[in-house]
């Protein structure tokens, strides 16, 4: 299948030019709206031929040619159930309505828009906005990783993903290969769960919590605190404690290792948290005609 013109909007590290790759579908330019400087780095060095345009809120000033496919995840701070619900009057997320100005101007065959979950009234609003109703995909079907999202769209037929049965231990390396290893085994404190938690360290605040490696991780967060900060604490070994490594975390997102090298450990943990899953998106797009 081919397709002439892409825009991504809140590109970040170009996950949506991944699955698009990976699926085989042909174009002849991606355009990117970022302004995020570490995830651009990583966008261009995975793909040299990315047309940057910028700030999003500038979109008047682009002058593009007609767009087939219009894909984006606008920032999900605002609208998350785990975050502050500051909905609509955040403005991270009035850029959602910089999605649909975009959207209704260029008039593309295909879009496609991800967000978090979020309260009923706010999907409601986006889905009015829109004229489709979001379909709910939890990573977990297709990765290692609990990640339940929301994606509006007008491609068609989509389905669930086929569950493909893959635990965190199936994505991690050995320990010996860990570096700047820290143990927390010692001060960990066991607890009775029937989730995936087996312990915790201090008050067990969401970033002191230790999983289970033979479940799926919990979701990667751009923003997040504690000693397991954006990507939770496992319990890898009889006494090894330890956050996953970025690496493990691009797995997770089904990008190929080393994906987001060449940049801080601390801007790939961002990026990857604030990324797309690729088989995901290849699910969805597969269904493009």
């Amino acid at each position: 299948m081919k397709i002439t013109n892409i825009l991504s909007l809140f590109d970040g590290i170009s996950c949506g030019r991944v699955a698009l790759d990976r699926i085989g579908i042909e174009y002849e330019n991606y355009y990117a709206s970022e302004i995020d400087k570490y995830a651009i780095k990583i966008a261009q060095s995975n793909f040299p031929d990315t047309i940057q345009l910028g700030d999003v809120k500038n979109w008047k000033e682009w002058n593009l040619p007609q767009i087939d496919l219009l894909m984006g995840g606008s920032p999900c701070q605002g609208f998350s159930i785990t975050g502050k619900q500051l909905n609509f009057e955040d403005p991270r997320s009035k850029l959602f309505f910089e999605f649909v100005d975009i959207l209704n101007y260029y008039k593309p065959k295909y879009f496609l828009l991800e967000n978090v979950r979020m309260k009923q009234e706010y999907q409601d609003i986006i889905s009015n906005y829109l004229g489709v109703q979001p379909i709910k995909i939890n990573s977990a079907l297709v990765s290692a990783q609990n990640r339940n999202r929301l994606y509006w769209t007008n491609i068609p037929n989509i389905s669930q993903p086929l569950d493909k049965g893959i635990i965190l231990k199936d994505v991690l390396d050995g320990d010996e290969s860990i570096e700047n290893f820290i143990n927390y085994f010692d001060i960990m404190k066991p607890v009775n769960s029937k989730s995936n938690r087996v312990g915790i360290i201090g008050k067990g605040g969401q970033g002191d919590r230790i999983y289970t490696t033979d479940k799926k991780s919990v979701t990667l967060m751009a923003e997040s605190g504690g000693r397991g900060a954006k990507t939770g604490l496992y319990l890898t070994g009889e006494k090894t404690v330890r956050m996953l490594m970025p690496n493990e975390c691009e797995r997770l997102q089904n990008l190929p290792d080393n994906y987001t090298e060449g940049v801080s450990k601390a801007q790939r943990y961002k990026m990857l948290g604030n990324g797309w899953t690729v088989d995901v998106i290849t699910h969805i797009l597969n269904n493009i005609k």
